[in-house]
This record gives C-alpha cells, sequence and structure tokens, in this order.
C-alpha cells in the first residue's frame, strides 16, 4: 500500500497505457493531475547511464535546493545507493514496471525526512520506454519537507508497483540493515 498521491498517479498511468506496457510520454496530461504537479519529474535515459531531469516540480527543487532542469537523477542519491538506483531503473523499463522507492535523506541540521518515489515507465518517440513520470512524496508525521534542503537521498525498500507481484529485478535485499533492490 503506497501514500494516497502515489496511488492516484499510478491509477492515472495504469489508465493511460491501456493495453501497452507503457503510456507514451505524448499520452500524459499534466491539468489531469493538477494537485500533484509541484511533485511531479519527468527523468529521461541519456548517456553512459545518465539520468537527466527533463521536468522538475516545485517541491523537487526546494527539496534539492537547486534548479533540477537537465541534473542527473542518479547523482542525487548517495554514492552507496546509486548503483541498485541504475539496476532498479533499468529493469522497470524493459519490463515495462513501475518502480517505488521508499526513501530517506538528512536534512542539513541533521534531522531525516522520509519520502516515497514513484517511476513510472513512459515510451518515447521511438515507441520504447525511455523515460519516467515521477513523483516524490513526503511521508511521516509532518508530511512534508519543510523549508530546509535535504542531502543525498537513501533507499529504505524498493519494490515494484506492478498488479501482481514485483518483477523477479525488483526482488528486495538488505545492505548494511536497509532494504535495497
Amino acid at each position: 500500500m503506497f501514500h494516497s498521491n502515489t496511488e492516484t498517479l499510478i491509477d492515472y498511468w495504469r489508465a493511460r497505457k491501456g493495453s501497452r506496457g507503457a503510456p507514451a510520454r505524448a499520452d500524459i496530461d499534466p491539468a489531469q493531475f493538477p494537485g500533484l504537479l509541484s511533485q511531479v519529474f519527468i527523468a529521461g535515459q541519456g548517456e553512459a547511464g545518465a539520468w537527466p531531469l527533463r521536468l522538475a516540480g516545485e517541491t523537487l527543487v526546494e527539496v534539492h535546493g537547486a534548479g533540477l532542469r537537465g541534473a542527473d537523477l542518479i547523482g542525487l542519491w548517495a554514492p552507496g545507493y546509486r548503483a541498485p538506483l541504475q539496476r532498479a531503473l533499468e529493469a522497470a523499463l524493459r519490463a515495462p514496471d513501475l518502480l517505488v522507492i521508499n526513501a530517506e535523506a538528512s536534512a542539513r541540521e541533521g534531522d531525516t525526512r522520509r519520502l516515497e518515489i514513484l517511476f513510472a515507465p513512459l515510451l518515447g518517440p521511438s515507441g520504447a520506454p525511455d523515460r519516467f513520470l515521477g513523483l516524490y512524496q513526503p511521508l511521516g508525521a509532518s508530511a512534508g519537507f519543510g523549508a530546509r534542503p535535504l542531502g543525498e537521498l537513501r533507499m529504505r525498500a524498493i519494490a515494484g508497483a506492478g498488479e501482481a507481484t514485483p518483477s523477479p529485478g525488483l526482488r528486495l535485499a538488505a545492505l548494511d540493515g536497509r532494504q535495497i533492490a
């Protein structure tokens, strides 16, 4: 079970994909989920394993304390989590399948914030999945990130959000007591 905002975007994605593995980017109409726009991002598959952000809502800019257009999504994560994230994103495009990461990050003052990050594959102009529609959803009692930018993201858990069970490429494993891909 995911946060209701995550579920809203998952339901929208599933309705848009129809019988295809994923919807095309052209099928996505942000006017259909206006309450989530500040939390939404689109990341495309770039050169040499990079995932440049093509669009990043205000929440992402506030969370990371900087404009993110063109920034590498992988670079927002702590070094020990970059390779597992890369593998999970590639697996989610191959399937294609939804991916949800339960993550955390520390504010510069030391307090930790939790968030749920959705990655929903989209078909590019070639007809192959090559990008993600994503969502940053704050979790916890405060249900917000506060005014302080957060540091690098760390994975707490990662799972597919498919209608059946997670795909084999997205099984949970532990690293230093934390669940990762």
